[in-house]
Protein backbone atom coordinates (compact mmCIF):
# COMPACT_ATOMS: atom_id res chain seq x y z
CA UNK A 1 0.00 0.00 0.00
CA UNK A 2 1.21 3.48 -0.64
CA UNK A 3 0.10 6.89 0.47
CA UNK A 4 -0.82 9.44 -2.15
CA UNK A 5 -1.43 13.16 -1.96
CA UNK A 6 -3.02 14.51 1.23
CA UNK A 7 -6.71 13.67 1.24
CA UNK A 8 -6.34 11.09 -1.52
CA UNK A 9 -6.52 7.40 -0.69
CA UNK A 10 -4.18 5.50 -3.00
CA UNK A 11 -3.77 1.80 -2.33
CA UNK A 12 -1.48 -0.40 -4.38
CA UNK A 13 -3.59 -3.39 -5.38
CA UNK A 14 -1.00 -4.64 -7.89
CA UNK A 15 0.27 -8.22 -7.58
CA UNK A 16 3.95 -8.71 -7.00
CA UNK A 17 5.98 -8.26 -10.14
CA UNK A 18 8.06 -11.05 -11.63
CA UNK A 19 11.72 -10.17 -11.65
CA UNK A 20 14.02 -11.18 -14.46
CA UNK A 21 17.79 -10.96 -14.57
CA UNK A 22 19.87 -10.90 -17.74
CA UNK A 23 23.64 -10.86 -18.00
CA UNK A 24 26.19 -11.13 -20.78
CA UNK A 25 29.89 -11.83 -21.04
CA UNK A 26 32.80 -12.23 -23.42
CA UNK A 27 34.88 -15.35 -24.10
CA UNK A 28 37.91 -14.41 -21.91
CA UNK A 29 37.14 -15.15 -18.28
CA UNK A 30 33.75 -16.63 -19.19
CA UNK A 31 33.99 -19.50 -16.70
CA UNK A 32 34.72 -17.12 -13.84
CA UNK A 33 31.95 -14.76 -14.86
CA UNK A 34 29.46 -17.58 -15.25
CA UNK A 35 30.34 -18.81 -11.78
CA UNK A 36 30.00 -15.34 -10.29
CA UNK A 37 26.72 -14.78 -12.10
CA UNK A 38 25.41 -18.10 -10.82
CA UNK A 39 26.38 -17.23 -7.25
CA UNK A 40 24.85 -13.74 -7.48
CA UNK A 41 21.71 -15.12 -9.10
CA UNK A 42 21.29 -17.68 -6.32
CA UNK A 43 21.80 -14.99 -3.69
CA UNK A 44 19.33 -12.72 -5.46
CA UNK A 45 16.73 -15.47 -5.72
CA UNK A 46 17.17 -16.40 -2.08
CA UNK A 47 16.75 -12.78 -0.99
CA UNK A 48 13.71 -12.31 -3.17
CA UNK A 49 12.17 -15.52 -1.88
CA UNK A 50 12.89 -14.64 1.73
CA UNK A 51 11.38 -11.16 1.31
CA UNK A 52 8.25 -12.36 -0.42
CA UNK A 53 5.37 -13.22 1.93
CA UNK A 54 3.52 -16.38 1.02
CA UNK A 55 0.34 -15.75 -0.93
CA UNK A 56 -1.99 -17.38 1.58
CA UNK A 57 -2.30 -20.32 3.96
CA UNK A 58 -5.34 -22.58 4.09
CA UNK A 59 -6.48 -23.17 7.68
CA UNK A 60 -9.23 -25.63 8.56
CA UNK A 61 -11.35 -23.99 11.25
CA UNK A 62 -14.32 -26.35 11.35
CA UNK A 63 -15.69 -29.39 9.59
CA UNK A 64 -15.80 -28.29 5.96
CA UNK A 65 -14.91 -24.68 6.83
CA UNK A 66 -11.61 -23.16 5.70
CA UNK A 67 -9.92 -19.77 5.95
CA UNK A 68 -7.37 -18.53 3.42
CA UNK A 69 -5.09 -16.25 5.41
CA UNK A 70 -2.73 -14.01 3.46
CA UNK A 71 0.35 -12.30 4.77
CA UNK A 72 0.78 -8.54 4.66
CA UNK A 73 2.07 -7.57 1.24
CA UNK A 74 1.20 -10.87 -0.41
CA UNK A 75 -0.24 -10.90 -3.90
CA UNK A 76 -3.51 -12.25 -2.47
CA UNK A 77 -4.12 -8.85 -0.86
CA UNK A 78 -6.60 -9.93 1.82
CA UNK A 79 -8.09 -12.95 3.55
CA UNK A 80 -10.75 -15.19 2.05
CA UNK A 81 -12.25 -18.62 2.73
CA UNK A 82 -14.75 -21.28 1.74
CA UNK A 83 -17.48 -23.47 3.18
CA UNK A 84 -18.19 -27.00 1.96
CA UNK A 85 -21.68 -28.46 2.30
CA UNK A 86 -23.18 -31.71 1.11
CA UNK A 87 -24.03 -30.42 -2.36
CA UNK A 88 -21.73 -27.50 -3.03
CA UNK A 89 -19.35 -24.80 -1.88
CA UNK A 90 -19.65 -21.15 -0.87
CA UNK A 91 -16.53 -19.00 -1.30
CA UNK A 92 -16.10 -15.85 0.76
CA UNK A 93 -14.17 -13.15 -1.14
CA UNK A 94 -11.84 -13.66 -4.08
CA UNK A 95 -8.61 -11.80 -3.28
CA UNK A 96 -7.22 -8.83 -5.20
CA UNK A 97 -6.64 -10.35 -8.64
CA UNK A 98 -7.18 -13.28 -10.95
CA UNK A 99 -3.91 -15.15 -10.31
CA UNK A 100 -4.31 -15.63 -6.54
CA UNK A 101 -8.00 -16.43 -7.11
CA UNK A 102 -6.91 -19.24 -9.43
CA UNK A 103 -4.63 -20.50 -6.67
CA UNK A 104 -7.55 -20.45 -4.24
CA UNK A 105 -9.70 -22.40 -6.69
CA UNK A 106 -6.92 -24.97 -7.00
CA UNK A 107 -6.76 -25.32 -3.22
CA UNK A 108 -10.51 -25.85 -3.05
CA UNK A 109 -10.25 -28.55 -5.68
CA UNK A 110 -7.70 -30.38 -3.52
CA UNK A 111 -10.43 -30.73 -0.89
CA UNK A 112 -13.63 -31.19 -2.89
CA UNK A 113 -14.94 -31.50 -6.44
CA UNK A 114 -18.40 -30.30 -5.44
CA UNK A 115 -19.69 -27.35 -7.50
CA UNK A 116 -18.93 -23.86 -6.28
CA UNK A 117 -22.43 -22.48 -6.06
CA UNK A 118 -21.86 -19.00 -4.66
CA UNK A 119 -19.19 -16.42 -3.99
CA UNK A 120 -20.06 -13.89 -1.30
CA UNK A 121 -18.28 -10.54 -1.65
CA UNK A 122 -18.14 -9.10 1.86
CA UNK A 123 -17.83 -5.58 0.40
CA UNK A 124 -16.86 -3.82 -2.82
CA UNK A 125 -13.17 -3.09 -2.24
CA UNK A 126 -10.89 -4.41 -4.96
CA UNK A 127 -8.69 -6.46 -2.64
CA UNK A 128 -11.71 -8.68 -1.88
CA UNK A 129 -13.35 -8.80 -5.31
CA UNK A 130 -10.54 -8.78 -7.87
CA UNK A 131 -10.79 -12.52 -8.54
CA UNK A 132 -14.55 -12.72 -9.08
CA UNK A 133 -14.07 -13.64 -12.74
CA UNK A 134 -12.30 -16.89 -11.86
CA UNK A 135 -15.23 -18.21 -9.86
CA UNK A 136 -17.86 -16.82 -12.20
CA UNK A 137 -16.21 -18.74 -15.02
CA UNK A 138 -16.26 -21.83 -12.78
CA UNK A 139 -20.06 -21.55 -12.56
CA UNK A 140 -20.55 -19.69 -9.28
CA UNK A 141 -23.09 -16.93 -8.77
CA UNK A 142 -21.60 -13.80 -7.17
CA UNK A 143 -23.69 -12.62 -4.21
CA UNK A 144 -23.33 -9.37 -2.27
CA UNK A 145 -25.22 -6.56 -0.62
CA UNK A 146 -27.04 -4.48 -3.21
CA UNK A 147 -24.68 -1.50 -2.76
CA UNK A 148 -21.73 -3.61 -3.90
CA UNK A 149 -23.15 -3.95 -7.39
CA UNK A 150 -23.49 -0.18 -7.67
CA UNK A 151 -20.05 0.61 -6.27
CA UNK A 152 -17.79 -2.14 -7.63
CA UNK A 153 -16.90 -0.43 -10.92
CA UNK A 154 -17.23 3.14 -9.69
CA UNK A 155 -15.97 3.62 -6.11
CA UNK A 156 -12.99 1.29 -6.65
CA UNK A 157 -11.53 3.81 -9.10
CA UNK A 158 -10.62 6.19 -6.27
CA UNK A 159 -7.97 3.80 -4.99
CA UNK A 160 -5.84 4.64 -8.02
CA UNK A 161 -5.71 8.39 -7.34
CA UNK A 162 -7.21 11.41 -9.06
CA UNK A 163 -5.99 10.39 -12.53
CA UNK A 164 -6.07 6.60 -12.88
CA UNK A 165 -3.96 5.10 -15.64
CA UNK A 166 -5.79 3.39 -18.51
CA UNK A 167 -4.80 -0.05 -17.26
CA UNK A 168 -6.25 0.73 -13.81
CA UNK A 169 -9.51 1.91 -15.37
CA UNK A 170 -9.68 -1.23 -17.49
CA UNK A 171 -9.04 -3.39 -14.46
CA UNK A 172 -11.87 -1.84 -12.45
CA UNK A 173 -14.27 -1.80 -15.38
CA UNK A 174 -13.63 -5.52 -15.93
CA UNK A 175 -14.59 -6.54 -12.38
CA UNK A 176 -17.39 -9.12 -12.40
CA UNK A 177 -20.52 -7.70 -10.79
CA UNK A 178 -22.72 -9.59 -8.34
CA UNK A 179 -25.42 -11.71 -9.99
CA UNK A 180 -27.51 -11.84 -6.82
CA UNK A 181 -28.01 -8.95 -4.40
CA UNK A 182 -29.85 -8.64 -1.11
CA UNK A 183 -30.89 -5.85 1.25
CA UNK A 184 -30.81 -7.12 4.84
CA UNK A 185 -30.31 -10.87 5.01
CA UNK A 186 -30.15 -13.99 2.90
CA UNK A 187 -29.75 -17.68 3.78
CA UNK A 188 -27.91 -20.19 1.64
CA UNK A 189 -28.41 -23.92 2.06
CA UNK A 190 -25.65 -26.27 0.97
CA UNK A 191 -27.81 -29.35 1.40
CA UNK A 192 -28.50 -29.36 5.13
CA UNK A 193 -25.75 -26.87 5.97
CA UNK A 194 -26.99 -23.33 6.59
CA UNK A 195 -24.86 -20.33 5.65
CA UNK A 196 -26.24 -16.98 6.83
CA UNK A 197 -25.32 -13.72 5.09
CA UNK A 198 -26.17 -10.56 7.01
CA UNK A 199 -25.82 -6.86 6.20
CA UNK A 200 -23.99 -4.96 8.95
CA UNK A 201 -22.91 -1.35 9.22
CA UNK A 202 -19.50 0.18 9.63
CA UNK A 203 -16.74 -0.35 7.09
CA UNK A 204 -18.29 0.64 3.75
CA UNK A 205 -22.08 0.81 3.91
CA UNK A 206 -22.29 -2.42 1.91
CA UNK A 207 -20.74 -4.98 4.25
CA UNK A 208 -21.76 -8.61 4.62
CA UNK A 209 -20.93 -10.95 7.48
CA UNK A 210 -21.05 -14.66 6.63
CA UNK A 211 -21.99 -17.01 9.44
CA UNK A 212 -21.73 -20.80 9.61
CA UNK A 213 -23.82 -21.66 12.69
CA UNK A 214 -23.02 -25.37 12.89
CA UNK A 215 -19.26 -24.63 12.96
CA UNK A 216 -19.49 -21.43 15.06
CA UNK A 217 -17.45 -19.58 12.44
CA UNK A 218 -17.96 -16.01 11.26
CA UNK A 219 -16.33 -14.49 8.19
CA UNK A 220 -16.23 -10.80 9.07
CA UNK A 221 -14.62 -9.36 5.97
CA UNK A 222 -13.16 -5.93 6.70
CA UNK A 223 -15.51 -5.35 9.60
CA UNK A 224 -12.81 -7.21 11.56
CA UNK A 225 -9.08 -6.43 11.38
CA UNK A 226 -6.99 -8.68 13.61
CA UNK A 227 -4.36 -6.45 15.23
CA UNK A 228 -4.18 -4.29 12.11
CA UNK A 229 -5.19 -0.68 11.60
CA UNK A 230 -8.14 -0.47 9.21
CA UNK A 231 -8.86 1.39 6.02
CA UNK A 232 -11.44 4.01 7.07
CA UNK A 233 -11.97 5.72 3.74
CA UNK A 234 -15.66 4.70 3.62
CA UNK A 235 -16.19 4.06 7.32
CA UNK A 236 -18.76 5.22 9.82
CA UNK A 237 -17.06 4.31 13.07
CA UNK A 238 -19.94 4.71 15.52
CA UNK A 239 -22.22 2.12 13.86
CA UNK A 240 -19.11 0.00 13.24
CA UNK A 241 -18.51 -0.22 17.00
CA UNK A 242 -22.16 -1.17 17.49
CA UNK A 243 -21.76 -3.95 14.93
CA UNK A 244 -18.73 -5.32 16.77
CA UNK A 245 -20.58 -5.16 20.09
CA UNK A 246 -23.45 -7.13 18.57
CA UNK A 247 -21.10 -9.80 17.23
CA UNK A 248 -19.36 -10.11 20.59
CA UNK A 249 -22.61 -10.47 22.51
CA UNK A 250 -24.19 -12.96 20.10
CA UNK A 251 -21.05 -14.99 19.26
CA UNK A 252 -18.71 -14.91 22.27
CA UNK A 253 -17.06 -18.25 21.46
CA UNK A 254 -16.90 -18.00 17.66
CA UNK A 255 -13.85 -18.19 15.44
CA UNK A 256 -13.73 -15.01 13.37
CA UNK A 257 -12.06 -14.80 9.97
CA UNK A 258 -10.75 -11.27 9.70
CA UNK A 259 -10.34 -9.33 6.50
CA UNK A 260 -6.68 -8.68 7.32
CA UNK A 261 -4.46 -10.28 9.91
CA UNK A 262 -4.81 -13.77 11.35
CA UNK A 263 -7.81 -15.68 12.61
CA UNK A 264 -9.48 -13.87 15.49
CA UNK A 265 -11.23 -14.78 18.70
CA UNK A 266 -13.54 -12.60 20.77
CA UNK A 267 -10.61 -10.89 22.53
CA UNK A 268 -9.14 -9.85 19.17
CA UNK A 269 -12.48 -8.43 18.05
CA UNK A 270 -12.72 -6.58 21.36
CA UNK A 271 -9.20 -5.20 20.89
CA UNK A 272 -10.18 -3.88 17.47
CA UNK A 273 -13.37 -2.38 18.82
CA UNK A 274 -11.30 -0.67 21.51
CA UNK A 275 -8.98 0.77 18.84
CA UNK A 276 -11.93 2.46 17.15
CA UNK A 277 -13.12 3.74 20.53
CA UNK A 278 -9.67 5.09 21.43
CA UNK A 279 -9.28 6.67 17.99
CA UNK A 280 -12.59 8.52 18.30
CA UNK A 281 -11.88 9.61 21.87
CA UNK A 282 -8.37 10.88 21.15
CA UNK A 283 -9.44 12.74 18.01
CA UNK A 284 -12.46 14.23 19.77
CA UNK A 285 -10.33 15.40 22.70
CA UNK A 286 -7.79 17.01 20.36
CA UNK A 287 -10.58 18.80 18.51
CA UNK A 288 -12.02 20.04 21.80
CA UNK A 289 -8.58 21.47 22.62
CA UNK A 290 -8.68 23.46 19.39
CA UNK A 291 -6.28 21.31 17.42
CA UNK A 292 -6.83 20.72 13.71
CA UNK A 293 -4.97 19.72 10.57
CA UNK A 294 -1.39 18.50 10.93
CA UNK A 295 -1.18 19.54 14.58
CA UNK A 296 -4.09 17.24 15.40
CA UNK A 297 -2.70 14.36 13.34
CA UNK A 298 0.73 14.62 14.97
CA UNK A 299 -0.66 14.79 18.49
CA UNK A 300 -3.00 11.84 18.11
CA UNK A 301 -0.43 9.76 16.19
CA UNK A 302 1.95 9.97 19.14
CA UNK A 303 -0.78 8.84 21.53
CA UNK A 304 -1.88 5.92 19.38
CA UNK A 305 1.66 4.74 18.71
CA UNK A 306 2.22 3.90 22.37
CA UNK A 307 -0.49 1.23 22.28
CA UNK A 308 -0.94 0.33 18.61
CA UNK A 309 2.44 1.03 17.02
CA UNK A 310 3.18 -2.68 16.64
CA UNK A 311 -0.08 -3.42 14.83
CA UNK A 312 -0.02 -4.20 11.12
CA UNK A 313 -0.50 -1.28 8.71
CA UNK A 314 0.16 1.26 11.48
CA UNK A 315 2.46 3.38 9.35
CA UNK A 316 0.17 3.00 6.31
CA UNK A 317 -3.04 4.07 7.94
CA UNK A 318 -2.57 5.91 11.24
CA UNK A 319 -2.46 9.43 9.81
CA UNK A 320 -5.34 8.77 7.46
CA UNK A 321 -7.33 7.11 10.25
CA UNK A 322 -6.94 10.27 12.32
CA UNK A 323 -7.72 12.72 9.53
CA UNK A 324 -10.75 10.74 8.34
CA UNK A 325 -12.09 10.35 11.88
CA UNK A 326 -11.67 14.08 12.43
CA UNK A 327 -13.77 14.69 9.31
CA UNK A 328 -16.35 12.17 10.49
CA UNK A 329 -16.68 13.75 13.96
CA UNK A 330 -16.95 17.19 12.37
CA UNK A 331 -19.72 15.96 10.04
CA UNK A 332 -17.62 16.64 6.94
CA UNK A 333 -16.64 13.15 5.82
CA UNK A 334 -17.75 12.01 2.38
CA UNK A 335 -18.79 8.38 2.13
CA UNK A 336 -20.42 6.39 -0.68
CA UNK A 337 -24.14 7.02 -1.06
CA UNK A 338 -26.47 4.06 -1.55
CA UNK A 339 -27.98 3.80 -5.02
Amino acid sequence: MRAGDPGTEVLDWSPRSTRESQSSGTIPGMKIRVALIAILFCLFCFSAFAADPSDFTIKKIGEGVYAAISGDGSKAGSNAGFIVGSNGVVVVDTFVAVDPAKELLAEIRKITNLPIRYVVNTHYHLDHTGGNAVFSEAGAAILAHRNVRGWLRTENMKFFGANPKPEAKARVEALVLPDVVYTDAVDIYLGSRLVQVRYMLGHTGGDSVVMVPDANVIFGGDLIWQHHLPNLIDASTEPWMQTLDKLLVEHPAATFVSGHGDLAQANDVRDFRNYLTTLRQDVGKAQAEGKSGQELVDAVSAQLKEKYGAWGFFENFVKRNIAQTAEELAGKKKIPVAN
